[in-house]
């Protein structure tokens, strides 16, 4: 099989990597480092100016998921969150107004935001730099504008529709009567001024004080169901990941309500394979991926959801012996039609992503978003916070499901990242935006980089597939298909045809995710960081 030429070079330095999909907030990381920062200062960092430049994707009305790995003590932390329904979010008020599916945009497609209590958490454990001094470059970048790069302007075109329903939001992305273009400088002095608010007071400046009257007020002036004190009871989350054991690494996951363990759960699946005698983007290789894929989200769907609310066995399937029960189901040349529950299990859902890691074996994992693009469209005036709509996307209606939306419920999330260690030194760090595609990916690049023996970049720009629908209640029930991004060998649609996929080609970068990842070489003491080419992006280290 012929290999695509690299379109870019992977990264290597001793001291410090960053990998964004904005090159501004790449850079600000980058300098912390620089100035005596730790992987931690350096993704604080990082994260709020990816707030302020990547618009459609996080923000402070969005979620974060984060693995932190401490060198000093060799453990990883979990910080989730992500936040809750409305108090007045009942299933019955939306079936009542005549909806068999949540709405996709405005108030009633928010959750509490999580950006803000992720900082917070991340900035009092691990953060050895005023959290003033890591978010200043967020606040210029809000307050005095930034070039808009050539994706962003695209997604912009694409949002215009979205963004022009809502008047707060317009007045910030439509102020010339159009969106803005590539080149074009974009300022949001409300949101520096709310960035500023979080520096100076912490998460209790965003949940429990007068802005958070503003952002109550903004979301039900729009319509919403909020209080108060639905913003005053969020936290974020903080405790040990999931994780699974994969050819000598052990691999960490962000805990539910995130579906992180969806990779671990396919990886079980995978490990009862010999995939490195499998040529890579093969179609047996790939059949039996996807054919885990299938299972695992059949698993999901059926059974998982806010561990809050709801009891499910979280540790039967992610078991060996399970692992064991659900590969017999794979048929070695046939594609399956339907995945088969196995029940009882024993055992007591745009976004962007970057990862950081420094000279002293520290690394971060991070992941946040509105969902989709521009996410609900609702922005509370004078706040410059344009809110998520995980609400819309990942709650369901249907009566007794685990994932039906009710009052201070979190919906099961689709964000979710990964990390890596070997003899408990941090080996692999990495993650994609994409919604159902993130887990999918993240089996793709793992064993990509395990099995296959691939170097980083050439993991990144691999011609990779998405196996439709994933966990979206929208969508769930859709006909599946086999998505393939042009590059694929042909020989390998063809086979994977015959064996029964339903293959659909895509062009290249149209839904498969947009990759940062970095490798740690600990024999030669060198980082290694490539970044997706499917993304405006880069990796920087030195």
């Amino acid at each position: 099989m012929s290999v695509t030429p690299l379109t870019r070079s992977v990264v290597y330095a001793q001291n410090g990597m960053v990998c964004s999909a904005s090159p501004l907030a790449a850079a600000a990381g980058l300098r912390v480092l620089q100035n005596g920062g730790t992987a931690f200062d350096a993704a604080l960092a990082v994260a709020g100016v990816e707030c302020v430049t990547l618009v459609p994707m996080c923000g402070l009305g969005g979620d974060s998921f984060i693995l932190a790995y401490d060198a000093a003590s060799g453990k990883v932390a979990n910080i989730n969150s992500s936040g809750a329904a409305a108090a007045g979010a009942e299933a019955d008020y939306y079936r009542r107004q005549g909806l068999a599916l949540m709405p996709i945009a405005g108030p009633h497609s928010v959750s509490i935001p999580g950006e803000a209590a992720a900082w917070e958490e991340m900035h009092r454990r691990f953060c050895s730099i005023p959290l003033a001094d890591l978010l200043a470059p967020a606040i210029q970048y809000a307050a005095q504008g930034f070039p808009v790069p050539p994706r962003l302007a695209r997604s912009f075109a694409g949002g215009a529709e979205l963004l022009a329903r809502f008047s707060a939001a317009a007045g910030i992305y439509l102020a010339n009567g159009r969106p803005p273009r590539e080149g074009d400088v974009l300022a949001n002095p409300d949101l520096a001024h709310t960035i500023r608010r979080v520096a100076d007071g912490g998460a209790d400046a965003f949940y429990r004080s007068d802005l958070t009257t503003q952002l109550v007020d903004g979301l039900n002036h729009a319509g919403g169901l909020f209080t108060e004190a639905d913003f005053a009871r969020h936290y974020a989350d903080v405790g040990e990941p999931v994780s699974t054991s994969y050819r000598g690494h052990t691999v960490f996951q962000t805990r539910p309500p995130s579906q992180g363990f969806l990779l671990l759960e396919m990886l079980n699946i995978a490990s009862g394979h010999d995939l490195s005698s499998m040529t890579l983007n093969s179609a047996d290789a790939i059949h039996l991926l996807v054919e885990a894929k299938k299972i695992a989200y059949s698993d999901r769907n059926r059974l998982a959801g806010d561990p809050n609310f709801v009891d499910w066995p979280l540790d039967g399937l992610l078991s060996a012996e399970y692992a064991d029960l659900r590969r017999d189901q794979i048929h070695p040349f046939q594609a399956g039609t339907e995945v088969r529950p196995l029940t009882p299990v024993d055992g007591r859902g745009d976004t962007t992503y970057f990862c950081v890691a420094d000279g002293a074996g520290n690394a971060v994992s991070w992941v946040h978003s509105l969902s989709n693009g521009f996410g609900s469209g609702v922005v509370a005036p004078g706040t410059g916070v344009l809110f998520n709509n995980r609400a819309g996307r990942g709650f369901t209606l249907e009566a007794g499901h685990p994932n039906m939306i009710a009052p201070g419920k979190r919906t099961m999330h689709t964000l979710n990242c990964y990390l890596t260690t070997v003899d408990g030194a941090v080996a692999i760090v990495g993650g994609t935006p994409g919604g159902d595609f993130q887990p999918q990916c993240g089996i793709q690049i793992l064993t990509g980089l395990i099995d296959g023996g691939l170097q980083p970049q050439a993991a990144v720009e691999a011609p990779r597939w998405y196996s439709f629908p994933g966990t979206d209640p929208a969508t769930v029930n859709r006909a599946g298909e086999l998505r393939v991004e042009l590059g694929m060998p042909d020989d390998t649609v063809r086979d994977l045809q015959r064996m029964g996929h339903n293959v659909v080609q895509n062009p290249l970068g149209s839904y498969h995710g947009v990759v940062q990842l970095i490798l740690r070489d600990r024999r030669r003491g060198v980082l290694a960081g490539a970044s997706d080419p499917r993304g405006d992006g880069q990796a920087v280290g030195y």
